[in-house]
């Protein structure tokens, strides 16, 4: 699993200005604010995201695309919870997998290793499945939203 400590934290900050966050380090013996599922996991508050260094980059990205799929209205009430329905939670997972493509360290093959490692469930098995045979839902809603495009431009400029 690659953790936050291990990997290319320029890139990764680079495209987290993008999505327009900002990040905070947290210590490792704290608790990260704004964490859902606790533990080592990313923390969302507002525009902020919170990580320590034995944060998961898959959670990092998970979180941040979450941010990327809300409104102006949501972002200004959001605090732990992100909410959304699993419409939106499919396209997060999918639009995390397309920003991997960014960092140099992560990509594609090591975020579905990571994404399944972690235990995220999806109906054919895996996650590479379910991203090449079954994501057409995802697609469809990052597509209405100007998303795709969004991502699409991330991943060609940030490189």
């Amino acid at each position: 699993m690659l953790l936050y400590r291990d990997c290319d934290q320029a890139s990764l900050h680079t495209l987290l200005a993008a999505l327009g966050l900002q990040v905070v380090h947290v210590d490792a013996a704290a608790a990260i604010p704004g964490s859902f599922w606790g533990d080592e996991e990313a923390g969302l508050i507002g525009a902020t995201l919170y990580l320590r260094d034995d944060t998961p980059v898959h959670s990092v990205l998970h979180e941040s695309c979450h941010f990327a799929c809300m409104d102006e209205s949501r972002r200004a009430e959001l605090h732990t919870n992100a909410g959304g329905d699993s419409a939106e939670e499919n396209a997060v997972c999918y639009l995390q997998i397309l920003l991997s493509d960014v960092l140099p360290d992560m990509g594609r093959a090591r975020m579905f290793n990571d994404m399944d490692t972690w235990g995220y469930s999806f109906r054919l098995g895996s996650s590479r499945r379910w991203f090449e045979e079954d994501a057409d839902d995802a697609k469809s809603w990052l597509a209405h939203k100007q998303l795709l495009a969004m991502a699409d431009q991330l991943t060609h400029t940030n490189r």
